[in-house]
């Protein structure tokens, strides 16, 4: 991703300059904790919509939130503007962990020329997200019951009541168990497989193809901005349904033996809310989530880049004296 000689598209791109393993974590998480500040609004608003008549037939219940701009007043409006930022602090920690994992692994596997397989960016950005999903998991828990938790006047789903974020962890730990903090997991890893996928493949090779086409000076920060772009746009597409699935999972109660009362799991859920909401269920928040997820793409994407760049630029200065 840090290459610093254009390259085609058609023709593999030699392996970028390696930034030092933990340094390379540290900065894929810093990067996406920035955006993270930005994005989060859209992120309880999107989170309100994807359960928004759970398992409802459309019409048949009350529609709090109708849009991205009317969910983002409603919400000021009720819970203030403290209400937009809902689920900040353990969403910094998701964002940090997840993404530093994700980064960090995907930036060492393109190290090794893993992605310079035919293939092999797709499989290395999947495999990167699901290793991240899998290990923050608990983190995105407790943003979905945090950012999901609101007054009675406009509550959707199930509202779990939790005093904070450290109260949500100790409340879960206590009832439910360690394996209790990564329930839903099952809907995380795939979502998360998705959509690193789409947004690290697509990321590459616009980048290649941007850097091909010579539109820009070598190492142009437009260069990495229109790729992001790119990416944000396909990240956004193919991660909506399974960003519909991983909340209803993250959110539904549990019975006395810790069992989903709305879902069995993945497949399960899918097929609810199909029969249930149509296909377009798999589609609700679609406008948050592209308004959240492709600005945060552009964001996340332009901060790793650049701040590897730098990175590459001081380590090669260093050797250089």
């Amino acid at each position: 991703m840090a290459s610093t000689v254009p390259c085609g598209i058609l023709s593999p791109s030699p392996p970028p300059p390696a930034v030092w393993p933990p340094l390379d974590f540290a900065l894929g998480a810093l990067a996406c904790c920035a955006a993270c500040v930005f994005t989060n609004p859209l992120e309880v608003v999107k989170t309100r919509l994807q359960l928004q008549g759970e398992l409802r037939a459309q019409g048949s219940y009350q529609r709090h939130y109708r849009g991205v701009l009317q969910a983002l007043w409603v919400v000021g409006r009720t819970d203030g503007l403290r209400g937009l930022q809902k689920g900040l602090s353990v969403g910094l920690i998701y964002q940090g962990v997840m993404n530093g994992v994700r980064l960090g692994s995907y930036s060492y596997c393109e190290t090794l020329g893993i992605t310079l397989f035919p293939g092999g960016s797709l499989v290395a950005g999947a495999g990167a997200g699901a290793l991240g999903a899998l290990i923050a998991s608990p983190a995105y828990l407790i943003k979905t019951h945090l950012q999901a938790q609101t007054v009675e006047a406009i509550a959707v789903g199930h509202q779990h009541n939790h005093l904070g974020v450290s109260d949500a962890f100790v409340t879960i730990y206590r009832r439910e168990g360690l394996i209790g903090l990564w329930r839903g997991v099952n809907g995380a890893v795939p979502r998360v497989m998705v959509g690193s996928a789409a947004q690290l493949a697509t990321f590459t090779t616009a980048k290649n193809w941007v850097s091909h086409s010579q539109w820009f000076s070598p190492n142009s920060r437009l260069t990495a901005l229109i790729a992001a772009m790119i990416s944000g746009v396909a990240v956004a597409i193919s991660m909506t349904p399974f960003d519909v699935i991983s909340t209803r999972l993250y959110n539904q109660p549990v019975d006395e033996f810790q069992r989903g009362q709305l879902y069995q799991g993945f497949s399960d859920c899918v097929l609810k809310v199909w029969r249930a909401e149509g296909p377009l269920g798999l589609y609700k928040g679609m406008g948050p989530v592209f308004l959240r997820l492709a600005p945060h793409t552009v964001l996340s994407m332009l901060f790793w880049d650049l701040m590897r760049q730098q990175a590459i630029k001081d380590k090669q200065s260093q050797e250089s004296n």
